[in-house]
This record gives C-alpha cells, sequence and structure tokens, in this order.
C-alpha cells in the first residue's frame, strides 16, 4: 500500500520551468515503479514519464522527450518531474502514480495515484 502527494503545480509562462514533487508514503514504497500523466480538459489522462524501481529504466512520451526529466529519491521517498521549455499544450492536472506490477504507459494499469497538481502555462 502506498499513498502519494504531489506538489509543485502552478501558473507558468510558456518556455518556462517548473519541478512537480510525489511525496510516497509506505515502508515499501520504494519497490514501486513511479510515473507522472496528465489529463487536459476534455481529454483522457495520458502517459508522460515512468521510473522504475530502482531508477535504472526511464521512458517518456513523445511530446515532452527531451524537455522534461524524471527522478526519484528513494531515500527521501520522492518522485520529480523537471519541465523545461513548456508549452501551452502542457497545461492539464499532472498525476503522480505508483505501480506494484511494472510501470507501463496505461495509465489503467496503475494501482494507486494521487490528487493533482494544476499546470498552467500561459503564451
Amino acid at each position: 500500500q502506498v499513498s502519494l502527494v504531489e506538489s509543485g503545480g502552478k501558473l507558468v509562462q510558456a518556455g518556462g520551468s517548473l519541478t512537480l514533487s510525489c511525496a510516497a508514503s509506505g515502508r515499501t514504497a520504494s519497490l514501486y515503479d513511479m510515473g507522472w500523466f496528465r489529463q487536459a480538459p476534455g481529454k483522457e489522462r495520458e502517459f508522460v514519464a515512468t521510473i522504475s524501481s530502482g531508477g535504472v529504466r526511464t521512458n517518456y512520451a513523445d511530446s515532452v522527450k527531451g524537455r522534461f526529466f524524471i527522478s526519484r529519491d528513494d531515500a527521501k521517498n520522492t518522485a520529480n518531474l523537471q519541465m523545461n521549455s513548456l508549452k501551452r499544450e502542457d497545461t492539464a492536472v499532472y498525476y503522480c502514480g505508483a505501480s506494484a506490477t511494472g510501470g507501463t504507459t496505461d495509465p489503467q494499469r496503475w494501482g494507486y495515484w494521487g490528487q493533482g497538481t494544476q499546470v498552467t502555462v500561459s503564451s
């Protein structure tokens, strides 16, 4: 069992940078793959980035590759998403997820979610 709390979302200008943080609680949090997903109004939740338990493997959506970077600190039970060169189309609620069965790009296969944090990119 793991609980997730996201933070760091805010209004930012296009071209700017922002770091989202996800705090995980639970004794076995470090054993979970972690991921960031986002959901824009009227759209389905979509994959952004994932990082494996231990941080060995990362995966990024094509739309954010080279701009966003996911990391984790298992000593602090956190997973961060560094977002650079933000675009208006990055505007969404960003959700942190945890998976004990292998993180995938399909949000339906992720068992744990935070409440989300709003990121708004203005032009």
